[in-house]
């Protein structure tokens, strides 16, 4: 009864919000000119948040002549267009510049550098898409570079945590919080899908995958706008190596059962083999999906639902607004770990079905 009576009271208060902003615009219609849309600046800012960028920004806002203030700092651009070029990301100037290096002029544009003329001129095929040429990009993006501070952090940790164990078998300092995660990715994950015999030689990997994710997805839920397994060039490299090391860890009664299955009619064995074949690419491109789709729907929805606070701009509706948002924050706290746990422990599965040896009758 208690909880029926609660939903009636948040049902009504956010009636009243909603009444409220639906008779707002009528009174600024008279008393202001009509301003830019502003679902839509939510809805660019969303994806800009998303977004890889060339250089890191904290914040930015609008100054009194609607002119664009970045705070931040430049990343190094690399390029290879006959010949290395390296400049600093500032000179687009968040892609309002040229870029000329060596009497040639580059353009970002949609995220992307293109090959361009003094005029900056940017060339489209019949279906809109850019047909300027594009340098080869090693550049250090914003996503580039907490990849390798998370490699970094984690080889640090890692190293003092054993160099402690060399002088005291009891852990200490960060040990304390790493050895329990530890043991219970080698006893609730590995040794079960690998077995005791083999699950040693995938420790290092699992171990490696399970705290890369958990880690930047962490940072992901920062101020900082890093979004790195929102990128599915990363998840894609991640399911890849899972699917390399399953592949070239395959005994003969892996492969076995992939294309002549024992104890099945050999008719269905021609028709069940492209289908086992095929699921061994099913496998990790459904790893890749996964961690992409779940970290980028988790940022989507909470980064709409500040953005209400900025579209309700009342006190019952922007409160309402950032509650949920915050309540949403703790749950992608449990994601970011889930998200972890899950693809170490299918690919501890898999790895288990390459090694697992069969007694046959």
């Amino acid at each position: 009864m208690n909880t029926f009576k609660l939903l009636k009271t948040i049902s009504l208060l956010w009636i009243l919000a909603t009444a409220s902003i639906s008779a707002k615009p009528a009174l600024d219609k008279e008393e202001h000119p009509p301003q830019k849309d502003l679902k839509a600046e939510i809805k660019a800012y969303i994806n800009h948040h998303l977004q890889d960028s060339y250089d890191f920004s904290l914040y930015s806002y609008t100054d009194e002549q609607g002119k664009h203030i970045y705070k931040g700092f430049p990343l190094p651009v690399i390029l290879w267009d006959n010949g290395l070029k390296v400049f600093a990301s500032a000179k687009f100037h968040h892609g309002e510049t040229l870029a000329e290096v060596d009497g040639n002029y580059y353009k970002l544009y949609h995220g992307k550098i293109y090959k361009t003329d003094a005029d900056g001129s940017i060339e489209y095929d019949a279906h809109h898409h850019p047909v300027n040429e594009k340098p080869l990009d090693f550049s250090l993006t914003k996503n580039v570079v907490f990849i390798l501070l998370v490699a970094l952090l984690m080889f640090f940790m890692f190293s003092k945590m054993a160099r402690n164990y060399q002088k005291n078998p009891l852990p200490t300092g960060i040990g304390r919080l790493l050895e329990p995660i530890i043991l219970y990715i080698r006893d609730d994950i590995a040794i079960p899908n690998i077995g005791e015999k083999k699950y040693k030689r995938y420790m290092s990997y699992l171990l490696t995958v399970f705290f890369f994710v958990w880690i930047i997805n962490l940072l992901g839920l920062t101020p900082l706008g890093v979004n790195v397994t929102n990128n599915i060039a990363v998840t894609l490299a991640l399911a890849l190596m899972t699917y390399v090391i399953t592949t070239f860890s395959g005994n003969k009664d892996y492969w076995k059962h992939i294309f002549w299955m024992p104890g099945v009619p050999w008719p269905m064995k021609i028709i069940l083999a492209p289908i086992e074949l095929l699921g061994t690419f099913i496998k990790p491109f459904s790893l890749m999906i996964r961690l992409y789709a779940n970290i980028t729907a988790g940022h989507v929805v909470l980064m709409s639902i500040i953005g209400l606070m900025f579209i309700f701009k009342n006190w019952i509706g922007s409160p309402l607004s950032f509650g949920l948002a915050f309540a949403l924050s703790l749950l992608e706290l449990l994601v970011a770990a889930l998200q972890a746990y899950i693809f170490t422990m299918l690919s501890a599965l898999y790895f288990g079905s390459a090694v697992e040896e069969h007694d046959h009758h």
